[in-house]
């Protein structure tokens, strides 16, 4: 359960926040959503994919972080061989699993909401004793904070991105259904379905106007980023494979 409000140097001044990740606080999954506002990080580390959105039927792009259910690859805490319990084995971390306790909310008149912080009172990351304070002792925010706002708005402004890039691959016709069968070195099977991907050979064979009219909207960088990131599928594989042998 989650219990959101809005956040208030008040009435939270004393909270901190772990900022470990770990199983108990639910890290320990197969992907998380990612936004076109941070693919240039995303592809350096994880596979993009798409997926429809089981109840609006719209695509969504997703940071592959393993390979079986309820499986982060990532997580310090699930490698026995990485002494560093409740770190995340990457240079960057997707938004939507930085983002910790917090989202953004509306708030406001009717016809001028605003953006603004709330936490969930209910995490379990949350304490009065260890992690990293919200509000500094003279008042103010915490450098925490502020980076917590700017991991928010790369969400915000990458989720009214979204359906615009989606739009534009499904226009000129770039996304393709995407079935990968892997084998392990330890003989056993494994199979990565039900996504899509960016063809890529479509994407190679646009004419020079489809290209200059996908890059004026903005995405053309975000499909060959697309395109790039599936090389990272195969560090997945080898992560998986060691973890094998642990």
């Amino acid at each position: 359960m989650t219990n959101y409000v809005l956040l208030d140097n008040n009435t939270h001044a004393s909270i901190k926040v772990d900022t470990h990740y770990r199983v108990a606080y639910g890290d320990n999954i197969t992907s998380t959503l990612t936004f076109p506002t941070e693919f240039s990080n995303i592809q350096r580390e994880y596979p993009i994919l798409f997926h429809k959105n089981a109840d609006t039927q719209r695509y969504q792009a997703i940071a592959l972080l393993g390979l079986c259910s309820h499986e982060n690859l990532f997580l310090t805490e699930t490698a026995p061989h990485i002494p560093y319990p409740g770190s995340w084995m990457a240079s960057y971390v997707p938004a939507t699993m930085a983002r910790g306790p917090f989202v953004i909310g509306m708030h406001g008149d009717e016809d001028n909401p605003q953006p603004m912080v709330h936490i969930d009172t209910d995490s379990p990351r949350l304490s009065e004793t260890n992690g990293q304070a919200l509000f500094l002792p003279q008042g103010g925010n915490s450098d925490y904070l502020n980076r917590i706002s700017q991991v928010l708005a790369t969400i915000m402004d990458g989720m009214e991105l979204s359906n615009s890039m989606f739009e534009a691959f499904e226009h000129f016709g770039l996304i393709a259904p995407l079935t990968v069968d892997i084998t392990l070195n330890n003989g056993d099977k494994l199979q990565i379905g039900g996504h899509y991907t960016i063809c890529e050979e479509t994407l190679n064979g646009l004419s020079d106007s489809q290209l200059g009219e996908l890059h004026r909207q903005g995405f053309l960088q975000a499909a060959f980023l697309v395109v790039a990131s599936m090389g990272n599928l195969g560090k997945l594989i080898e992560m998986k494979n060691a973890r094998l042998q642990d």
